[in-house]
């Protein structure tokens, strides 16, 4: 039995209303967002958060000094 329902992808980002608003405007899907997060959604329920990290440092590819990272929240009814 699952523990956890609902993954959805995160980015972390310098600016998250920048970012979803590039994403958004390339899949036209609407933004929701405030001070430091920011969701797009798709007609069928699907979701991308952008989460705005003060410091944040930009990936470098194709080196590994700072990697690509993105991670998965799920939403648990315990922990």
């Amino acid at each position: 039995m699952a523990i956890a329902r609902f993954p959805s992808v995160v980015l972390d980002c310098p600016d998250a209303a920048a970012l979803a608003g590039f994403y958004a405007a390339m899949l036209d899907w609407p933004v929701e967002a405030d001070d430091s997060w920011a969701d797009i959604r798709g007609a069928e329920g699907q979701c991308i958060s952008f989460q705005q990290v003060e410091g944040y440092r930009a990936p470098e590819w194709p080196g590994q000094a700072v990697p690509q990272q993105f991670h998965l929240d799920v939403i648990v009814d315990d922990l």
